[in-house]
Order: structure tokens, then sequence, then C-alpha cells
């Protein structure tokens, strides 16, 4: 089945999901060097919005646009990042993931202009960051410093750290990767210092379901390690039935024996309380792995812990 002669690809309007499409695009010319692509920007809710996500409905908030240009007919391929994909709730019916991008870093990234690691901060340091699942790790590892809310793409909170709103920020590297500001790095924080988010890191390419051929062509980019780890952490996601208020963390991580195992934490708001979890997938499939943490933690008391959180 040969390649569709044009692709349309629909993303967030920010310089970082532009910067996510031309990999896609460039991925895209390598293996189908006849196929044209366009992009399809669009403002979502969640772009236009900078109070609380809760109150617009939250991680949706960042897909719904890019999910109706793509159901009617307007784009081809959405690029999505898999962090913002609600798993609560399955994929809008009529589309599905066509190919998960081969993963980039995890981590989180301190930038403090004075170039300070987390552990020099003094005392009342204010940490830009509006990220629940943030704020609960650093109130229980640095409860000396206080952290601000502040929203925004990664260059606009730049901007407000430079303009004082803050005096540190916390952002994924591989968001600054993506949009060439890794000189503004102070600190990479490890996976034990600050847990990351489902889904960091990894870029999700999603079409109509009837778009055989499109679906054929795209899935050639796809990483299948990537696609394990993604399984197991929606999955997870999925089964503890987390709102966009609650402190969720984990990653998934294929070995280089290739052996899957799922680490995840939820946490009270505060970070008094975490509840933790870390499996191996052995013989099980990555959405059993996924089940299986989730229900590990459920024993522990999640359900109850985030049925607590207001939301």
């Amino acid at each position: 089945m040969s390649a569709p002669e044009i692709v349309r690809i629909v993303s967030r309007d920010s310089p970082m999901a532009l910067a996510q499409v031309e990999r896609v695009r460039a991925e895209l010319a390598l293996h189908h060097p006849s196929t044209r692509t366009e992009v399809v920007p669009v403002k979502t809710t969640g772009d236009k919005w900078m109070g609380e996500l809760s109150q617009v409905e939250g991680k949706g908030a960042f897909t719904k646009e890019v999910d109706a240009a793509l159901l009617a007919g307007e784009a081809d391929l959405a690029v999505h990042c898999v962090k913002d994909i609600p798993a609560d709730r399955p994929l809008p019916a009529g589309t599905v993931f066509a190919a998960f991008l081969r993963r980039d870093d995890v981590r989180d990234a301190l930038i403090h202009p004075g170039g300070l690691t987390l552990d020099e901060l003094p005392p009342g340091t204010r940490i830009g960051t509006s990220s629940v699942r943030r704020v609960a790790q650093l109130a229980a590892s640095h409860p000396h410093l206080t952290c601000v809310p502040m929203r925004g793409n990664a260059n606009r909170r730049l901007e407000k750290l430079a303009a004082g709103e803050a005096d540190a920020l916390l952002l994924a590297l591989s968001g600054l990767e993506r949009i060439g500001r890794t000189d503004t790095v102070s600190e990479v924080l490890s996976t034990e210092t600050m847990m990351p988010p489902i889904g960091a890191g990894i870029l999700a390419l999603q079409c109509r379901e009837e778009d055989t051929g499109l679906i054929e062509a795209v899935g050639v980019l796809g990483d299948p390690d990537t696609h394990r780890e993604a399984t197991a952490e929606r999955m997870f996601l999925h089964v503890l039935q987390g709102h966009c208020n609650s402190p969720i963390a984990g990653f998934a991580r294929v070995d280089r024996t290739g052996e899957l195992s799922l680490r995840a934490c939820v946490f009270t708001p505060d970070g008094k309380t975490r509840l933790n979890a870390h499996e191996w997938a052995g013989p099980l499939d990555p959405a059993t792995l996924g089940t299986s943490v989730a229900v590990t933690l459920l024993r522990q008391g999640a359900r109850e812990l985030i049925d607590s959180i207001e939301h």
C-alpha cells in the first residue's frame, strides 16, 4: 500500500508543539520522500486558559481541539505529547494511535538564573510550576522552597522567570531540547529526585481508524520499546482513574535485555503520603503490567487518597 500524496498534520500551535511536528515531518520525509506534509496549527483550551486546568476539564484541554480537527476531516494526522492525552477515558471514537515515536529523556530540569542546583536553593526560593506532581514531590523533599503557580508554554515560562515572577523553574528536559533551550538548564534532576509524569518524553501519532493506508505509512515511525512503555503507563493510569489534581507519577522502562518494568507513585498534594510500586513484566504483556501496578497501589489505598483530593 503506497503512502498518501499529502498528509495534513494537526497540532497545538505552541513553539514546542510545532517543533515536535517538524520532527514528524522529517521522519516521514525520510521514509516516504514523495509524501508532502502540511501543518494545521490549532489553539487549544489549555493553551488559552491560564488558570487551573481542573476548571477546564483537566488534561483533555490540550487535546480536544486537535481531536476535533482530525474527526472533522480538517487534518489527517495528529501529533500529541502522550502526557497530555487523558488515559482515564478511551481515545475519541473513530481514532487510533498509529505510532509512538522513540522516547526522549523523561527527566525534569531545574532552571535557575544563578546556576544553583535544587539542593543549593535558599529557603523561600519561588519555584514556578503548576504541576501537582512536582509540587507534591518538592513539598516532601524540599519543604523550605515555595511553589508559585505558573502556566504557559516553555518559552512563555522562561519569559515569566526573566520578568521576576519566580526565582527558578522546573520544566521537562525533553521539551527544552525540542525548542533548543537546554542552555538555560542548571541541573537535570534524577527520576529518584523528581519522578516524571506518565507518558513523559513520548510523542504519539493519531489517525482516523479508517485511514489504513496512512496508519501503515506512519507505523514505520514507531519505536517498539516506546510502544510497550506507553501501553503499560497508559493502562496503569486508566485503571487508577486519577483526575488532573491527583499527583501521580511513574515511568515504564525497557532495559538492555528487553525486560519491561514499571515504577509508579501516588502522592497527597502536600507530599506527606507517598504510595510506591515497582514491578517487572516478566511474562506479562505491557497492559497487564500496567494493571498489576495500579492494583498494587489501589491495595495500598490509592483510591481513597485520589478521591480525597478536590477536583
